[in-house]
């Protein structure tokens, strides 16, 4: 049976049509009680292979995301300062901008990396530019240099000569220095302000072969760099990961220990220029009798520990925190063919994830109280790779997934974040220490701007074994007189799904050029039903409808 939505006035009974839970959710968005700024935390994106960039589906996948976001959209991507041809390649990539010539002297080259920001600038997009990883020529262990990683390797056969420290610090700060002044010489000084500079990537694993004070050296000669080619502009890290483990939160704790009052490797003095701090935070889904497992309370309490840790140091308070790999686990090139947990990667679960844990990002800072600026989404595309080949990337082949479409419902939501009551949602407590494994989480965010009001609805579970539909009812209210137009958009299994169109199709690796077109269009947000006009009556505007488990609805209504 075909579901339909459909909008009633006041509290005129109506029925839901398709398999519903026996009990609606009673969701009340009051929209005159405003909590404070929404922030789009939603509008960073990141890459392992950072010449993927510039490719044909890495282009179109930009401009999409892009157009999604109400903001300026900051990405980060890995091995800017890789060396190598360039060729792209799974956990793999190179730009070539440092080499030494026969006598030591260095030679720089900033093509690729100029190629890379070019790209993000013809989108009006920011970089959040990761310095790193080793260029050989500097690299204190060089040999083994390039490797050739593939799904089912042994993960740690990626860590070669690049994730080594400097065999010359002086050298890695000039070549940062180097860096820097050229973006300001070609892009302008007040662009390269607005950008976003980072030390390494997740320094507390295999990523960094140096002990931890080495990378707080390495720390300080980098930032100590950009500070001197451009005083104004905004350096942080460190990016390392998991910081609800033990290990990781004593990386995390002493390098802004360091940060704060240390001495400075670079100048000799106390501390090193900090204006903002990263940390990751990632999932672990599990396969469970042929069944993925979500493991959400892990990241939940990856963000939850490295909140605690920076609002336990008085001195950083109030500084930008970005949570620079945000993701339900770790490895966005493990395909779910060789990886069977990731099995969730191509569908709703994915989608339905992302609907759930992005606003927890936010209530967690507000439990912290502390300053969340993003959360970076660790998933692009993969060029030249099967159709729905189970890695973790926002679309396959040009054609866009599900959770694309719940980025663009997010970008929709803009202005102050509305207050909601929602018997339905899982609390905050019950999600940490366990996840979502007993009752979904029917959850729901709202926001209002220029006299539109958003809603997002999510039906959550870890599990993804089919469940019952739920039945919403939704009441807003605080709104002035008049007509809505009332629009309901909607990712499930029959709406903004390419990959369930595809498999109809009957799986085509070589879609013909129709079959290409239907799978683009499936791949775009598609609203329930059509647009209709609602008068708010008594200031309040009532909605029921019913939303399949892993479905993700938003409800947009304005003069």
């Amino acid at each position: 049976m075909t579901r339909l939505n459909f909008a009633v006035l006041g509290l005129c009974a109506a029925a839901v049509v398709g398999p519903a839970a026996a009990q609606p959710i009673s969701i009340q968005v009051d929209a005159a009680k405003r909590t404070g700024p929404l922030k789009p935390i939603w509008s960073f994106v990141g890459h392992d292979e950072p010449n993927y960039t510039y490719m044909k589906d890495g282009k179109k996948l930009l401009s999409e995301f892009a157009a999604a976001s109400s903001v300026p959209v900051y990405v980060r991507v890995h091995s800017l300062l890789v060396t190598g041809d360039g060729e792209a390649a799974l956990k793999w990539g190179s730009t070539n901008a440092y080499t030494e010539d026969a006598n030591g002297k260095p030679i720089y080259n900033w093509t690729i990396t100029d190629r890379i920001f070019d790209t993000y600038m013809e989108r009006k997009m920011k970089p959040l530019v990761q310095i790193g990883f080793m260029p050989q020529a500097l690299s204190s262990h060089p040999e083994p240099y390039r490797h050739h990683w593939k799904p089912g390797d042994n993960y740690n056969d990626i860590y070669t000569g690049w994730a080594y420290p400097p065999k010359d610090y002086a050298k890695w700060g000039e070549l940062v220095y180097q860096w820097v002044r050229h973006c300001v010489q070609k892009y302008g000084r007040t662009e390269v302000e607005s950008w976003l500079w980072e030390v390494w990537n997740e320094p507390n694993i295999g990523y960094w072969k140096g002990t931890p004070e080495e990378y707080h050296k390495l720390y300080d000669y980098a930032a100590d760099a950009v500070k001197r080619a451009l005083p104004a502009a905004r350096v942080g890290g460190p990016d390392s990961t998991g910081p609800a483990s033990a290990n990781a939160a004593t990386f995390l704790r002493n390098f802004l220990d360091h940060a704060i009052r240390g001495k400075n490797y670079a100048t000799g003095k106390t501390g090193s220029p900090l204006d903002f701090m990263s940390f990751h935070a990632k999932g672990s889904p599990k396969f469970v009798e042929g069944n993925v497992v979500m493991g959400i309370e892990n990241q939940l309490r990856d963000l939850d520990k490295g909140f605690e840790i920076i609002a336990s140091m008085p001195e950083l308070k109030g500084r930008p925190i970005i949570i620079g790999e945000s993701d339900p686990e770790g490895c966005a090139a493990c395909s779910s063919r060789v990886y069977p947990q990731n099995a969730y990667r191509n569908g709703v679960m994915y989608s339905s994830y992302t609907g759930a844990v992005m606003p927890r990002h936010l209530d967690l800072a507000a439990k912290h109280g502390v300053n969340l600026l993003g959360a970076v989404t660790w998933a692009f595309e993969f060029e030249d790779q099967p159709y729905f080949d189970g890695f973790r990337d926002l679309a396959t082949n040009g054609i866009d997934k599900p959770v694309l479409s719940v980025f663009r419902m997010l970008g929709m939501m803009k202005g102050d974040r509305l207050a909601v009551v929602n018997p339905g949602a899982a609390t905050l407590d019950s999600m940490l220490a366990g996840g979502v494994k007993g009752q979904p989480d029917i959850h729901a965010m709202a926001s209002a701007e220029a006299g539109t009001v958003a809603v997002l609805v999510s039906h959550y579970h870890d599990s993804g074994k089919p469940g019952p539909e739920a039945a919403i009812d939704l009441t807003v209210a605080g709104l002035p007189a008049g007509q809505f137009l009332v629009q309901h958009y909607r990712v499930d299994n029959e709406f903004s799904n390419s990959y369930e169109h595809w498999k109809k199709m009957g799986s085509p690796q070589k879609p013909t050029a129709a079959q290409y077109a239907e799978l683009e269009k499936a791949g775009q947000l598609q609203l329930l039903e059509s647009p209709r006009r609602i008068a708010s009556e008594g200031g309040r505007i009532h909605l029921q409808f019913s939303l399949p488990r892993h479905g993700v609805s938003l409800i947009r209504m304005g003069k």
